[in-house]
């Protein structure tokens, strides 16, 4: 797809907006296919990428079995549901990470494999999902979107910058892709042409073109449209919710200032609806095609994120991580349930005779295994079909086994893109399971 095809997309516009309409079956609506053709295009790959800071419970995570038989350890139980569309997978590693032994340098390279830069100095490498979007990410309104639910930190620990451990998407080898922490900003940019004065909704703007579209699609496809517009509505609500309440989630600027100042205290007050609110974004982006990459950092790899609505509230994250306790479990299980939600959202909505899911590789990952700093094999699971090209139900060891860099992963998922580098980190071929 070009940029002029992009023009021929399917919008709903109204001033200052332009909200990209989701997959529909009786008319073609994302512009990658003849332009007199009036049935609907395939619905394309997308890639999303959740991260969890400090591993896992070194006893809880696991899998047994393959397929609906498959047995998961109680930090994946959230994922149950879903075994049937999953790939687990152990043993994989960054050999780069085992250097420095510590959060920082087993993060900043976790997405590219490559060699860190110490001694508080920034260097690092391209990430897996930056690489793709200067592929392809001409194709759709926004290139990426990179999410975070926790602040940069742009301290140094032992001799190694930070912001490693805050950034996993890196555009340039030493420049951290920009991080978008406020849902309101996250949100405008999937529909908003820029940062405007005052609340009018998106919706309101569209609703002209919106009932144009309605009166020639099929009663299917307006049910979907609906759908899809209740879900915006309801974003959005949330989102004002949040603002009137004077919370983080909902800041918004204006042209010259912030109409609310920035909460003093917690980041952010309300982690629950944080969490699910970009969660939330993440689907609508992928849903009207907005953009076909996202990476979702939860919290930072040495994050002071607490928990109180699980009561946990007594212990930041990181150092929560060094005690493999039941509350560790808890927290693990909370972050898992991320991503449980998204992908029962994904799966939810059809295109054609897939999901969204089904056309979605949804993976979840840290930077070492346990809290113990173990990074000699990283935990990865991932969800989603990956346009009909990725087998669920898989569970794979490369534990001891030659060739098996993390990279090899991201070239797997590269090629599902349609991006086919010849070397990818320390990588030179695909993970042929994947």
């Amino acid at each position: 797809m070009t940029k002029h095809e992009i023009s021929r997309r399917t919008m709903l516009r109204g001033l200052g907006v332009t909200m990209a309409v989701p997959w529909m079956e009786s008319t073609r609506v994302w512009g990658d296919v003849a332009k007199s053709a009036k049935k609907a295009s395939e619905a394309p790959t997308r890639m999303a990428i959740l991260f969890a800071g400090c591993g896992f419970h070194k006893n809880e995570w696991w899998a047994k079995g393959q397929g609906k038989d498959m047995q998961l350890g109680k930090v994946l139980t959230p994922l149950n549901d879903f075994r049937e569309k999953m790939v687990f997978i152990r043993g994989l590693y960054n050999k780069e990470a085992l250097k420095g032994n510590i959060h920082s340098s087993q993060t900043g390279n976790l997405l590219s494999g490559a060699p860190l830069a110490s001694g508080g100095r920034i260097q690092s490498g391209t990430s897996v999902d930056q690489y793709v979007a200067q592929h392809i990410g001409h194709q759709t309104k926004v290139p990426s979107l990179v999410l975070g639910c926790e602040k940069s930190n742009p301290g140094v620990h032992k001799n190694y910058s930070l912001l490693y451990s805050s950034h996993i998407s890196w555009s340039r080898p030493n420049s951290p892709t920009p991080l978008e922490v406020y849902p309101a900003l996250a949100f405008d940019r999937l529909f908003k042409n820029k940062a405007q004065v005052g609340d009018r909704s998106v919706l309101d703007a569209v609703l002209g073109d919106a009932k144009d579209l309605r009166r020639n699609i099929s009663r299917l496809d307006q049910q979907k449209l609906d759908e899809y517009l209740n879900s915006v509505r309801e974003v959005e609500q949330r989102i004002e919710s949040a603002g009137k309440r004077g919370q983080l989630q909902g800041w918004r600027p204006t042209l010259t200032k912030p109409n609310m100042q920035r909460p003093k205290n917690g980041y952010p007050q309300d982690i629950v609806e944080h969490m699910r609110l970009m969660s939330d974004i993440l689907v609508l982006a992928f849903q009207t095609d907005t953009t076909r990459i996202c990476t979702l950092k939860l919290n930072n790899d040495h994050g002071t994120l607490r928990f109180p609505h699980i009561g946990v509230d007594y212990m930041i994250h990181h150092l929560l991580s060094h005690t493999d306790n039941a509350d560790w479990l808890k927290v693990n299980q909370f972050f898992l349930e991320q991503m449980a939600y998204i992908a029962r959202r994904l799966n939810g909505i059809q295109e054609g005779e897939r999901t969204l899911l089904d056309n979605t590789m949804l993976m979840l990952c840290s930077s070492m295994l346990t809290g113990q700093h173990n990074a000699n094999q990283l935990p990865v699971v991932m969800l989603g079909g990956g346009g009909g090209r990725i087998k669920g139900g898989q569970n794979l060891d490369y534990t001891g086994k030659p060739d098996r860099q993390m990279s090899r992963l991201f070239l797997s998922m590269m090629n599902k893109m349609e991006v086919r580098p010849k070397i990818f980190g320390d990588a030179d071929k695909p993970l042929r399971e994947v």
